[in-house]
């Protein structure tokens, strides 16, 4: 679907361009690919489940649950979720962490430089400490720590906490330092993201949950205890505001504003007083979802991931799924949709939903898109959606083809693309991560299997032969044009 990038490469170099110049404007294979036309049916072989979009794609199991629990029995609780790596600081990007959704919720890490199988993955927080349950985010601080949080929340539960592991890529089994941050108020915890100020967004995964926006007194803190000592929430409030996107809305869309539900230091507004909640022995949190409420921001309808894609000219657009959005309630015509929210102006659009165009039919993607989940960016700033569906029965991964990276796929060529899917009966695929070291290398989770074995699954992409055939004339013809230019 995309032109053969090393024969581009070639190409501009013999106009003058360097190789490097060349690869700074197209950084990875993954975006070149065949859009799948449908789902896939069941897998013969859990360890390599997907189908992928191009032959120049391959897939391994790198870590698995069965394994684990061999190794150390009751270590691992499953339902592996969202996966991120040691984005900074030493060693950077030899480690992936990714948290467990299960009621008794753990995290664990996995050694992408260690080659035994059997001692590359190890649990650094056990399942169930400090009570820890749906474990679902996963985020590499600025400061160099990992950050994951529960999916569950009910404005009289004792969770909804966020979490941060402060030695996540020294500890040993079961060693991870597990602080919570109280500072920000408690929702069903999901997507995390920070801005180039160091601002840190969220979301209420709820039927009419916000979007969230926390700004630190200290945004440049080199810890964990810095950064979320003081600082304030917001939440996000389109146009007029206490707007319910639901199954059966438009989608909500326009001019936004951040409206306070803290204080400057966190404690709560006069508006939002109301909010706190006692968590036991003198100990209050904020109910979030009742604080947007009593604000007036805008519910979407299950805000789920939150993905920050940087523009060539620096500026910063802020992409959210919201899973169960619809126009008629009815699912087998498409649900969910993807926002864009332009973090200078505020401004927010949709991106996509069942009118897109499939790049696979050339008609809109309708049914085939449903229950978009998590969010990831690669190496070209694309954005992929993951369903939240039925393994080996329509769990997709799909491409967002958006040539001009204008924020919208409107233009000639533009629009969703099956880029993989999922053959594992009983699961979905969960945590889609682009290794920032490695732009041709992906990670993602099998969870909650039929068969109870989550995986981890590498994939990893390489040129297509007939492009270092044609990389390597245009590098001939570069060498004749240089030895030519040195006789002259």
């Amino acid at each position: 679907m995309q032109p053969r990038k090393l024969a581009i490469a070639a190409a501009i170099g013999l106009m003058g361009v360097s190789a490097q110049q060349a690869s700074a404007a197209d950084n990875t294979y993954f975006d070149n690919i065949t859009p799948l036309p449908a789902s896939a049916g069941p897998t013969a072989t859990p360890a390599t489940p997907l189908t992928l979009s191009s032959p120049y794609f391959s897939q391994q199991t790198i870590a698995d649950r069965a394994t684990q629990n061999t190794l150390v029995p009751g270590s691992n609780s499953g339902n592996w979720d969202m996966i991120t790596a040691n984005e900074t600081g030493p060693d950077a990007g030899r480690y992936l962490f990714m948290p467990f959704e299960t009621g008794s919720g753990g995290v664990q890490r996995i050694d992408l430089w260690d080659s035994n199988y059997a001692t590359r993955t190890v649990t650094i927080v056990a399942p169930g400490t400090q009570g820890f349950v749906s474990g679902d985010a996963s985020r590499w601080t600025p400061w160099g720590t990992f950050l994951t949080a529960e999916e569950s929340w009910s404005g009289s539960s004792s969770k909804g906490r966020l979490f941060e592991i402060t030695n996540a890529t020294t500890a040993g089994a079961n060693g991870g330092d597990f602080i919570q941050r109280n500072v920000l108020p408690r929702v069903s915890h999901e997507g995390l993201a920070f801005d180039s100020q160091n601002s840190f967004y969220f979301i209420d995964e709820l039927n009419g949950g916000s979007i969230y926006k926390y700004v630190s007194a200290n945004p440049n803190a080199t810890t964990g205890d810095d950064y979320f000592n003081k600082g304030q929430t917001f939440a996000l409030k389109v146009g007029a505001g206490s707007q319910f996107e639901g199954n059966n809305g438009p989608a909500i869309t326009g001019a936004a504003e951040w409206v306070a539900i803290t204080s400057a230091t966190g404690t709560p507004t006069a508006d939002t007083f109301s909010a706190m909640v006692n968590m036991g022995g003198g100990f209050f949190s904020m109910d979030g979802r009742m604080a947007a409420d009593l604000v007036g921001a805008t519910g979407y309808n299950r805000p789920e991931d939150l993905e920050i894609q940087t523009r060539a000219d620096g500026s910063q657009v802020l992409y959210f799924a919201t899973t169960d959005s619809d126009t008629n309630a009815d699912s087998s015509d498409g649900r969910s949709r993807v926002y864009t929210l332009d973090v200078d102006t505020g401004e927010v659009k949709l991106f996509a939903d069942s009118s897109t165009i499939d790049l696979a039919t050339g008609a809109a993607v309708g049914g085939g898109l449903r229950n978009a989940d998590n969010l990831a960016i690669d190496a070209n700033g694309n954005i992929y959606f993951i369903e939240d569906r039925n393994g080996a029965v329509d769990d997709d991964v799909w491409l967002a083809v958006d040539l001009n990276k204008d924020g919208d796929l409107l233009d000639a060529g533009e629009g969703l693309a099956r880029w993989a899917s999922n053959g594992t009966p009983g699961s979905e695929l969960t945590g889609l991560y682009f290794d920032k070291f490695n732009p041709n290398v992906a990670y993602v989770n099998i969870q909650h299997p039929a068969d109870g074995v989550d995986r981890t699954i590498q994939i990893t992409a390489v040129p297509e032969p007939e492009s270092y055939a044609m990389f390597l004339a245009g590098l001939g013809l570069l060498g004749m044009i240089a030895r030519r230019r040195t006789r002259v």
